[in-house]
């Protein structure tokens, strides 16, 4: 049922809101305390005497202590400056990156000021919310693949340079083992079937066009497992070849090892008329005319879209499908211009599908299509990753940028300069990269539809995601957090007070 496919489905994302912000309450929290305590305070609070006057220390402190060097298991013995630096983050309150997240579009809360109470004795400073799926740990936990890997990607997830520009983890704030409770349920994929008993697995939900867009790996090798030799697993991708499939090979596939051996491009007639000029379409709004009545030449000016997303998996050593999925108001001709333009771009088959109307029954004909491009490419032996670890940041950037997007130039920011540096000098510039960017065009600008070309890609900010493994590039002040719109859907929403169903979702 949509209401229950909707509305806190799994609890997965109450998880990781509640354990990214808890990690963001510990930052500030443990700024405070080294602001207002001296030395030996702060040491004897964090390792306090028992009863009988002994200390120790914890598990969780173990990761600090073996970074500082520090090999002595009785607090007592360590010298006043090993104690110190055990005691002392010394976090630049001034470039913490780690941000409190919410599960809702509040576009007010994209920049705030925190600690503005008076019990906070002055110490504020500007932060702001992302959504939670933009969090980190939806990330991690869409990368993981057990329980030690989850709690070692927490733990090496990065909050803020302290003021030698060294990085500060979450082991470092002694966090990663509560961060990994919070989380015991969620690394758990929920098992769900389709309306003809397909088994279906729901895991993780990091948008792709903030994030890195795709379900988590143990739901796909917990599916290779359940299907054997010779069955098939479908794994989704957000958006198109320029987003989610990019960060499905260039992220999952090189953490996993795992290989694809077809991609599906899902088309349809309305959305290639978009692209060949089409006349704005706004939620809400009925459609105008030309989406809705035969216009072959509008579909002919926007195959080009189509094209380069054939071109763009293809360069992954990938073949292609593409569904069509077909409309009431789709006509014969509109579709054998896709078709001939797929073809024409190197697709394997490009299959009309009503699935949407008739069940798998309206799809038979995508999965006969799909089998045949898999056994054609059974070792998946021609694939390849777009470029190589070693690359420097900017390289990444621009390579992404201008053989997928298709971009002329790329421009940097001073921030976006002054960060790639810094993570470089940090240790973290082998990392691949994830582009934060509009999923309603190839470029930068939602209004350029078609494929464009020769457009510069603005690089307004980096963000470090050392614990999911890549560097997150925001395209231009890209939000990473939405809003509501003049109208939003909560005014359809409601509840039957009779059947107490819920009702208005769509």
């Amino acid at each position: 049922p949509m209401e229950e496919m909707n509305l806190h489905l799994t609890g997965d994302i109450h998880a990781i809101g509640v354990a990214n912000n808890l990690l963001a309450a510990a930052i500030d929290t443990r700024v405070f305390h080294e602001l207002t305590q001296k030395d030996d305070a702060l040491f004897d609070r964090l390792c306090p005497k028992k009863k009988d006057g002994t200390r120790a220390f914890v598990v969780s402190m173990s990761k600090r202590l073996k970074k500082l060097g520090i090999t002595a298991t009785d607090p007592d013995v360590l010298t006043p400056a090993e104690k110190t630096a055990f005691a002392r983050l010394n976090i630049d309150r001034e470039k913490i990156s780690w941000r409190r997240v919410v599960d809702m579009n509040d576009r007010f809360l994209r920049k705030i000021t925190v600690g503005q109470s008076d019990t906070e004795k002055g110490f504020t400073r500007e932060t702001g919310f992302d959504i939670t799926v933009a969090s980190e740990i939806m990330a991690v936990l869409a990368m993981t693949t057990s329980m030690a890997d989850m709690e070692e990607r927490l733990g090496n997830m990065v909050v803020a340079p302290d003021d030698a520009g060294n990085p500060v983890t979450a082991d470092d704030l002694g966090i990663t083992g509560a961060l990994a409770a919070l989380m015991r349920d969620a690394i758990k994929p929920t098992l769900m079937q389709t309306l003809e008993g397909t088994p279906v697995l729901v895991h993780a939900g990091p948008f792709a066009n903030i994030a890195s867009g795709n379900s988590s790996i143990i739901a796909d090798q917990i599916g290779r497992s359940m299907v054997g030799t010779g069955g098939f697993v479908l794994t989704e991708a957000g958006f198109g070849a320029d987003i989610g499939l990019e960060k499905f090979m260039n992220l999952k596939c090189r953490s996993s090892g795992m290989k694809p051996h077809a991609a599906v491009i899902v088309a349809t007639v309305r959305a290639l008329k978009l692209h060949g000029g089409g006349p704005p379409v706004s939620p809400g709004k009925p459609l105008a005319h030309s989406y809705t009545n035969e216009d072959v030449a509008l579909v002919q000016d926007g195959v080009s879209n189509l094209v380069r997303h054939i071109q763009n998996t293809k360069k992954f050593g990938v073949p292609v499908v593409v569904a069509m999925n077909m409309f009431p108001t789709d006509t014969a001709a509109e579709h054998a211009v896709i078709r001939a333009a797929a073809l024409s771009a190197g697709a394997d088959d490009c299959v009309l599908c009503t699935h949407h109307a008739e069940g798998g029954k309206g799809a038979v004909a995508l999965g006969e299509a799909v089998v045949a491009a898999c056994e054609k490419n059974e070792a998946a032996a021609g694939f390849t990753l777009l470029y190589p670890s070693e690359c420097t940041i900017k390289d990444k950037i621009e390579k992404i940028a201008k053989e997928l997007y298709r971009a002329g130039d790329v421009s940097y920011s001073e921030e976006a300069e002054a960060k790639m540096k810094l993570f470089t000098a940090q240790g973290f510039g082998h990392l691949p990269i994830c582009m934060a960017k509009t999923q309603y065009s190839f470029s930068h600008d939602a209004n350029l539809k078609g494929a464009p070309e020769g457009f510069t890609i603005p690089i307004g900010d980096l963000r470090c995601s050392a614990g999911a493994g890549f560097l997150v590039a925001l395209v231009g002040a890209f939000p990473t957090i939405p809003g509501l719109p003049t109208r939003p859907a909560y005014y359809e929403i409601g509840i039957d007070p009779v059947t107490e169903q819920v009702m208005g979702l769509s």
